[in-house]
């Protein structure tokens, strides 16, 4: 489970090391695409797979399906972390991200989320007021 706040820096090169918490976890590969509000996601390579299998079954007469899936795995970058724990993010995705040398990394149970650290500063700011309110609608009777 990933779970926590990171404030890890993009070096010269576009790498950025991973929190050693999830090093483990992502040892066997990982999987880097774009994310909704333009913050990348990172999978573990079997989570993605599982995601992407389904993702592949939906009819893919649909349009917009089509367009959901060539975003998606056109959009994907596959990874294995180096031994100091760092990963390359390839510049599409850097700009997608609009990622700059300060970054945040953020769990999300299942997925890391990629962040611009002013990018994800708005996000937290806009979206505060709407958190408490939206505790009913998303898990009700949990709280």
């Amino acid at each position: 489970m990933f779970l926590g706040t990171h404030t890890p820096r993009l070096d010269d090169k576009g790498r950025l090391t991973l929190p050693a918490r999830f090093r483990d976890a992502l040892a066997g590969g990982l999987m880097i695409t774009k994310g909704q509000d333009h913050c990348l996601f990172v999978f573990p390579r079997a989570v993605f797979e599982e995601m992407a299998h389904k993702v592949a079954q939906a009819p893919f007469t649909n349009e917009s399906v089509r367009a959901y899936q060539r975003y998606l795995f056109a959009g994907t970058d596959e990874q294995r972390p180096d031994g100091q724990g760092r990963i390359s993010i390839t510049p599409d995705l850097r700009r997608y991200a609009g990622l700059t040398k300060d970054c945040v990394v953020i769990g999300a149970i299942s997925r890391l989320e990629i962040w611009d650290a002013s990018a994800w500063e708005r996000y937290l700011d806009d979206h505060e007021d709407g958190y408490a309110q939206a505790r009913e609608e998303v898990l009700p009777g949990v709280f």
